[in-house]
């Protein structure tokens, strides 16, 4: 009876933490989708005013108004490498050796401190990124959002699981200086997996079932070669685990490690945007 009631009271309080994870999945979501709408619903900017030159010397002729302004400008040559409706494939490679306890333990009453078993994870990605707008808003963070599809595979040569597969859907935030070709950017992604889970097999600290969600967060910075071709740089956390699904029987420990992970990118369309 006392046995019973201890494994009651375990999955009460795995659903609890199951659910306050949910909620703040939701809101961190919701938020991203505040900020995704300026790019969505931008319009294209207003055309120029023109004026006509009356001067006989120039014979009538139609000129833009602030011709020689908007000469002293140089054009952003961005506006070509960042669009709406842009479609590029992108392959990453990561090296996660560095473990930390997952970082909204804090909000969910659990202690702050790492496993005893330590994972290394090499996660290797191909995506779709789909420019959702023109890069838009202030200098500091001017830029647009990419929606991000993504699977991956993920060899594990330190822990006690060998490999994981996910299928992630995320943000990118492009911050887009004028004429840099260097631009940081930040994005989030979340996902389902399978992973070949070693706790029913009795390893301590493993995952508890094959069945998993996970979620990448990542910073860096983006070089662009030309309109096509460019190559990433930055660091990327991962999380991995089930959600306490596999609880009471078996305890879900998860995944939390992070490190650098590079990549480059190309234009999937033949035709990019001004060539046309």
């Amino acid at each position: 009876m006392r046995i019973a009631l201890e494994r009651a009271c375990f999955a009460g309080r795995a659903v609890q933490k199951t659910a306050r994870r949910c909620a703040g999945a939701l809101l961190i979501a919701f938020i991203l989708f505040l900020f995704a709408l300026p790019s969505w619903a931008q319009d294209s900017p207003p055309p120029r005013s023109i004026s006509v030159s009356t001067d006989s010397a120039d014979g009538g002729v139609v000129r833009p108004a602030h011709s020689k302004k908007a000469a002293a400008i140089r054009p952003d040559f961005n506006r070509e490498i960042y669009y709406r409706n842009k479609l590029e494939f992108s392959a990453d490679a990561g090296w996660l050796p560095i473990n930390v306890p997952f970082p909204f333990d804090v909000f969910e009453g659990d202690p702050y401190d790492l496993y005893p078993l330590r994972y290394t994870l090499v996660p290797v990605l191909a995506s779709l990124r789909w420019h959702l707008g023109d890069p838009w808003g202030p200098p500091v963070i001017r830029g647009n959002w990419d929606l991000t599809f993504t699977l991956s595979a993920t060899a594990i040569p330190k822990g006690a699981e060998t490999h994981y597969f996910s299928y992630d859907m995320g943000l990118r935030r492009n911050f887009i200086p004028r004429n840099w070709r260097v631009t940081p950017y930040w994005d989030v992604r979340a996902g389902l997996g399978y992973i070949d889970a070693k706790g029913p097999l009795g390893v301590y600290y493993a995952q508890g079932q094959n069945f998993t969600y996970n979620i990448n967060m990542g910073a860096g910075a983006r070089y662009n070669f030309n309109p096509r071709y460019a190559i990433t740089g930055g660091l990327n956390w991962m999380h991995i685990s089930n959600g306490n699904r596999s609880a009471p029987q078996y305890s879900n420990y998860g995944i939390n490690v992070y490190g650098p992970m590079f990549g480059f990118e190309v234009n999937l369309k033949k035709h990019m945007r001004g060539s046309e």
